[in-house]
């Protein structure tokens, strides 16, 4: 069976994406099968996408990401989530983040935890995060 999750648009960078099924449909809604768990969602969301951040509604530490990642010339993907649906990420990227807790925001890129502002702001600063956008197919220069 199908259900309809909805889907808000706070500006034109950031979608709000609600992982529990909505009572009603909406014509801005993405069709998602109800029986996929929010792990499955979660996976299958990283997959999906070769840059996105997943944060806290409230957190501005992804503004910052996000501007990072513009200036450079990607638009990522930021799912903002309630901190009930933040509890469940831990347990839905245990084989993708090894370092223990994951940051809040966290951004993947190409399907790997890069984790919070200070590993990517180190990955830019580095050198390495332009060459793994282009890996990945975010960029092209």
């Amino acid at each position: 069976m199908m259900q309809e999750l909805s889907l808000e648009c706070f500006s034109n960078e950031v979608v709000r994406l609600d992982l529990t099924p909505p009572s009603q449909t909406s014509p801005t809604s993405l069709s998602i099968d109800e029986e996929e768990s929010s792990e499955a969602k979660i996976r299958r969301l990283i997959s999906e996408h070769p840059v996105i951040i997943f944060s806290r509604s409230t957190c501005c530490m992804s503004h910052v990401m996000k501007r990072l990642l513009t200036t450079i010339g990607v638009v990522p993907t930021v799912i903002e989530l309630d901190d009930h649906e933040v509890s469940s990420l831990p347990m839905a990227l245990e084989e993708e983040f090894s370092g223990g807790v994951l940051p809040s925001p966290a951004v993947f890129i190409g399907r790997e935890c890069v984790g919070g502002i200070e590993s990517l702001v180190a990955l830019h600063l580095s050198g390495h995060l332009v060459p793994k956008l282009v890996q990945v197919g975010a960029l092209w220069v």
